[in-house]
């Protein structure tokens, strides 16, 4: 997502690299240019007005007029406004608001298929990272096999989960399931709804019923973010009839153009609380404006990269595979574990869109079809092989290359990879002063060095 807007965002920018200065005719075409890409990526137009104004304003300022760099104070100004209306800098009202008298009610709303049950797994995931106790509620009673599909989840997830197969009334359940919440202490009770259009009546007067019965502390609508400016306006009906709390963009892995992401605060007035960037329950992340604003203009987004490795990367296994690494160097064993410890954050395509500069990268080269050409290879290898790499002659390689269903030179590129890798770990042990014990700072000091 954000992909063709990006690249269209840089185009202008690397066009305004080559003026002097910025004057009111070279401002103008780029922001022309600027207010094609949003309406071409489905930003609402009303949106996109505004945007275009408040960056008009800012850019002919005097401040930005005798500037040096035009370019750099443009990319700034458009950045700014993006956070904006993505929601501001100072972004608290996005955060779940915790009762102090627990359990905390979350009710999930929106259409069917928009992904309100599996957002639910994902938000409870979400909850039982900080050591909260959840309780899922299966409140759709219409959809077949969804009790079904909210117990597996709640199975995968290790989460308790409160159902009634004979009972037709979802108001009841959403009751009853609040009080089983206070007597077994839960910290959380997320209510899975049955999906709805905005203009069914009769489902629509249930949903209210049942906020009215258990009084929410957040009302989340679920929105698909492929379904673009229909999503914004499903939202605003929604909340129109909900007074929802905050919303949450599925889908967001997906190659929609982005409009519903950059109009649904504007429009419906509510904070984006989370986003899905995957079909895992962990690919599940709180919304941050100024980090989006971010990706959407190539700029990476490496606070996000660092949380998802703090999450996904146990912090004795990083420090004892550092270790091994300035003491004796890496072998296939330990790039097998490196390739497993980079697959628990995600995708590789979403992993190289949060580093800063390689956001415009063609991805088509580098895509998860490597790790697992790499994993085969190493598989096909006998465990003295994966430990010692100068055991591998041509005789060995043959083999490996028919066991793994690739060819003998892919096997040699392998064998390259890790001794680069390994000379560059040597490189930098010299520069350390022959150290053995690598830590952040020396990490810095040697890249300044190169």
């Amino acid at each position: 997502m954000f992909t063709t807007l990006n690249d269209k965002l840089n185009a202008v920018f690397s066009k305004l690299k080559k003026q002097v200065r910025i004057d009111d005719e070279n401002i103008n075409e780029a922001l022309k240019q600027v207010r094609m890409a949003l309406l071409e990526a489905d930003v609402n137009f009303k949106v996109v007005k505004t945007f275009i104004n408040n960056v008009r304003e800012k850019a002919l300022g005097e401040e930005v007029r005798k500037s040096l760099t035009p370019d750099q104070v443009f990319i700034k100004i458009v950045n700014d406004e993006l956070v904006d209306i993505l929601g501001g800098k100072d972004y608290k009202e996005a955060k779940i608001k915790l009762n102090s008298n627990p359990p905390t009610v979350i009710m999930m709303a929106g259409l069917q298929g928009s992904g309100k049950t599996t957002s639910a797994g994902k938000l409870a995931n979400f909850f039982m990272k900080q050591s909260k106790s959840v309780l899922l509620v299966a409140g759709d009673i219409y959809r077949p096999a969804a009790i079904d599909q909210l117990e597996t989840l709640g199975r995968q997830l290790g989460c308790d989960v409160y159902s009634d197969r004979e009972s037709k009334d979802a108001v009841k359940i959403a009751k009853d399931a609040l009080a089983h919440a206070k007597k077994t202490a839960k910290d959380i009770l997320i209510i899975d709804t049955a999906g709805r259009l905005h203009i069914d009546e009769n489902l629509m007067n249930e949903i209210v019923r049942t906020k009215e019965a258990v009084n929410p502390d957040e009302v989340l609508f679920v929105a698909d973010a492929m379904t673009g400016q229909d999503a914004v306006n499903v939202a605003k009906s929604f909340n129109d009839m909900l007074d929802a709390t905050g919303i949450i963009l599925t889908k967001m892995d997906g190659d929609a153009r982005g409009g519903a992401a950059l109009s649904i605060k504007e429009v419906t007035g509510k904070p984006l609380k989370f986003i899905g960037t995957g079909e895992k329950l962990t690919e599940f992340e709180q919304f941050y404006p100024d980090r989006m604003a971010s990706r959407i203009l190539g700029m990476g987004d490496i606070v996000t990269l660092v949380e998802r490795a703090q999450e996904s990367i146990e912090e004795g296994d990083a420090e004892e595979m550092a270790a091994k690494m300035a003491k004796h160097g890496l072998d296939f064993e330990d790039m097998l574990k490196q390739f497993r410890m980079i697959k628990k954050m995600g995708s590789l395509d979403s992993i190289m869109r949060l580093i800063p500069g390689l956001g415009n990268m063609n991805m088509g080269e580098i895509d998860d079809r490597q790790f697992k050409k790499t994993e085969a290879i190493i598989f096909s290898m006998t465990l003295k092989e994966r430990r010692n790499g100068k055991l591998l002659n041509a005789n060995r390689k043959k083999r490996i290359a028919r066991g793994s269903g690739t060819n003998v030179a892919d096997v040699n590129r392998l064998v390259n990879q890790l001794n680069q890798m390994n000379k560059m770990m040597k490189q930098m042990k010299k520069k350390l002063g022959g150290s053995n014990k690598l830590n952040p700072a020396m990490m810095r000091d040697f890249l300044k060095m190169k």
